[in-house]
């Protein structure tokens, strides 16, 4: 259907920025369902969009309107982020910020105007830890205007589960060890919810990888030995300079996508994705190379970045804001994860104006992990620990290390009252979230 009203819309000589107008549809079921995992004979208990894990992809082409109803079929209240998309402050998805939960049986509609082209994904902004643990999570992406030639587009979500023997999920959240530690982390690694899953391709193709960490607080370092490889995108936007994939830093929220060739003489091989983030070498999923002859590569130039944020900027600019990230007593599970010593909701919050550059100083007290995420922004990294580190592309997470300052470049350029958290969900559902009023 969509392909016919871009079709009317050439035949009529419409211009392609009246797609503004056009809308698609998609629905959204959160509810309970079961997931076969390798492990075990029988169905583990989950919880899921449209009985999927992960959710359906929903795509949209950059221009138009993407129409959303989530209907709740959860035993308690929900909501759904659209992580790195800006949008109309009110379809943020943040209760209590931006909406009122979605209740039990009730339905929620987002209208989501797809702005700029990317990788991003959507999940639960309420009782998060649990409800994005239990498999609520899916995909979004944004198609560009004019479409590219690549031989195949393809998406790999991954995601970490810690499951019992008895085969189901262990169901205490924010735990006092997760709490201390760097999250929850899980003894089960999936890709799209499978168990080192294999693409299979031809020598010659030409591939678009784009992959998200969709994981409740496990980091992912990222190798794939042994082919051409292009980082061609962070978080969604395009990069200004071409980048190495090689050990490229995944936090939760962060997304990348790759352009891979896989070359001519390839046949008959296998490529392994790789995790080395901990001592321990994790196979998170293999490409296999069919052993035949090949197919001509696709000849074409992927997106560079439009409008970069220029690191000169900000040169001469104080910092605006300081974040203090550290653990404190109390909150409602006994520790508590602050910024500047104030838990959310009694968050030290910040005003910022559009248009006007600002920098932001995340400075972690901590010996903790902390991947910082900005909804409605993105910003450029301006210096680690003193030292001018400015990346040739624009993020809306940053890890910040133990013990580690990061100061971050951004504009404002949507009003509204947005959050920025760890991504870390134990983090933040103990307090480690603030929000930016932006007008």
């Amino acid at each position: 259907m969509f392909s016919r009203v871009i079709l009317v819309v050439l035949l009529l000589g419409i211009p392609l920025n009246a797609l503004a107008d056009v809308e698609s549809r998609a629905r959204l079921v959160p509810g309970e369902g079961a997931h076969q995992f390798p492990f075990f004979d029988y169905l583990t208990p989950v919880w899921s969009y449209n009985d999927q894990i992960p959710g359906p992809i929903l795509r949209g082409k950059a221009g138009t309107t993407l129409v959303v109803d989530v209907d709740n079929q959860l035993k308690e209240s929900t909501s759904v982020h659209w992580h790195g998309l800006r949008i109309d402050n009110a379809m943020d998805g943040v209760p209590g910020v931006t909406q009122d939960p979605i209740e039990p049986g009730q339905r929620f509609t987002y209208r989501l105007r797809l702005e700029e082209a990317g990788t991003f994904w959507y999940h639960p902004h309420l009782n998060t830890g649990e409800q994005l643990e239990r498999g609520l999570k899916g995909v979004l992406i944004v198609d560009e205007r004019k479409k590219l030639p690549w031989s195949r587009d393809v998406v790999w979500l991954l995601d970490d589960w810690r499951l019992r023997k008895d085969g189901t999920i262990y169901p205490y959240f924010n735990t006092r060890h997760d709490l201390m530690h760097d999250g929850r982390w899980g003894n089960a690694i999936t890709v799209n919810g499978i168990v080192k899953p294999t693409l299979t391709v031809s020598p010659g193709e030409r591939i678009r990888l784009r992959i998200i960490n969709g994981a409740n607080a496990r980091i992912f370092a990222g190798t794939l030995a042994g082919l051409p490889i292009q980082v061609i995108a962070v978080d969604g936007r395009p990069v200004s300079t071409f980048l190495a994939f090689d050990h490229f830093i995944l936090s939760p929220g962060n997304r990348v996508d790759l352009d891979i060739t896989i070359p001519d003489d390839a046949g008959g091989r296998i490529f392994q994705l790789e995790d080395r983030f901990t001592r321990r070498t994790h196979i998170l999923g293999r490409i296999k190379v069919k052993d035949e002859k090949p197919v001509k590569t696709p000849q074409f130039e992927p997106p560079r970045a439009r409008g970069f944020i220029e690191a000169g900027i900000f040169e001469k600019l104080p910092v605006t804001k300081t974040w203090d990230l550290n653990a404190v007593r109390g909150g409602r599970y006994g520790i508590g994860w602050a910024m500047n010593n104030r838990l959310w909701p009694e968050a030290d919050k910040a005003t910022f104006k559009i248009g006007q550059p600002i920098k932001i100083r995340f400075t972690n007290s901590s010996t903790r992990l902390h991947p910082m995420h900005i909804h409605g922004a993105f910003f450029r990294v301006l210096e680690i620990n003193g030292q001018p580190e400015v990346e040739p592309f624009t993020r809306d997470t940053v890890l910040v290390g133990p013990r580690e300052t990061i100061v971050i470049g951004l504009i404002p350029e949507h009003e509204g009252v947005w959050v920025a958290h760890c991504h870390i969900q134990s983090h933040a559902d103990a307090g480690m979230m603030t929000s930016i009023k932006v007008d």
